[in-house]
């Protein structure tokens, strides 16, 4: 777990995924020899801070966010959500702007109207515009590992284990997915230009809920707010099935993830969500059981091979 606890202490709020994907092309660089097959990698303006690897004679895309959750300095001492962070008075936050580092914290407001005044507290005024993020506090326990931003630094991880064995597929390390999505249309439709690719899985956290439980193996989601194409997902629980890999299938109302964003796009590209599934979802103390991200590596490993 040292690799996703050095991931998590790296700041990358939406709109501001530079330094992670710096870390990643290092990374790659640094190891991809020891991998079964090395890619080859897109990086640079046409995808913005995204990267894209692409193995052998591609199939099938494994998409992973590299951004957080965070809070925007505006006016004063007055915070803006980037995504959708869980407002936790007190909770410690850490950034950088001109005049050094900073570690705050976060004081939360309730007004007559229910409405959230969300501010920070630090001993002197804070740059506007500067991004703050929740101070990395990594724990980990026989069956748990539980931090700020398992979601979706334990994606990224994941899809890092993925590329070490896999002969033929792409990884994309995307941005913006915790806010309004971004790059994802544009780099699937240059992936259906130049390799043809029609299919994607989606390496994310879901949340555990009623029908979604710790140490159950890693969700295949049926539908979120958005519904993958069901034919796609016949087959993914197909393979899932014959894989011998512990998963549970999860079925929801709502939330999102780069399937989403692809639903949206003008693409017509097959996604589905593959995920373990955490407590505690956008605070400080996101919890996933190792069960079930040993899980998420086996099916997302076996899927890349056999789709």
């Amino acid at each position: 777990m040292k690799l996703l606890e050095e991931l998590i202490k790296i700041p990358g709020a939406s709109s501001d995924e530079g330094l992670v994907a710096d870390f990643l092309l290092n990374y790659i660089d640094q190891y991809q020899s020891s991998w079964k097959t090395t890619p080859t990698i897109f990086h640079g303006d046409q995808f913005q801070d995204s990267i894209v690897l692409v193995f052998g004679k591609p199939k099938t895309v494994l998409f992973a966010h590299m951004d957080t959750i965070g809070f925007s300095v505006g006016y004063g001492k007055n915070l803006i959500k980037i995504g959708w962070p869980v407002l936790e008075d007190g909770v410690e936050l850490v950034g950088q702007d001109r005049f050094g580092s900073i570690e705050a914290s976060l004081l939360v407001t309730e007004e007559m109207d229910g409405h959230k005044e969300i501010q920070y507290i630090f001993d002197r005024e804070i740059e506007r515009g500067t991004i703050l993020t929740y101070k990395p506090n990594f724990r980990e326990t026989e069956l748990f590992v539980q931090s700020p931003y398992l979601d979706n630094r334990l994606g990224v991880w994941a899809a890092l284990q993925v590329a070490e064995n896999i002969e033929n597929g792409v990884i994309v390390f995307s941005t913006y997915e915790e806010h309004g999505g971004n790059t994802i249309g544009a780099i699937s439709k240059w992936l259906q230009s130049e390799y043809q690719i029609h299919q994607a899985l989606i390496a994310d956290i879901t949340w555990v809920t009623e029908g979604v439980e710790h140490h159950k193996g890693v969700a295949i989601s049926m539908r979120d707010s958005c519904l993958p194409r069901r034919s796609y997902l016949n087959r993914i629980i197909k393979l899932a099935e014959s894989s011998g890999v512990l998963f549970q299938l999860e079925v929801e109302s709502s939330g999102g993830s780069d399937g989403s964003t692809l639903q949206k796009s003008d693409v017509n590209m097959d996604w589905c969500f593959i995920g373990a599934a955490e407590d505690f979802v956008h605070s400080p103390n996101e919890k996933v059981s190792k069960s079930d991200i040993q899980s998420m590596v086996q099916l997302l490993s076996y899927l890349m091979i056999h789709l």
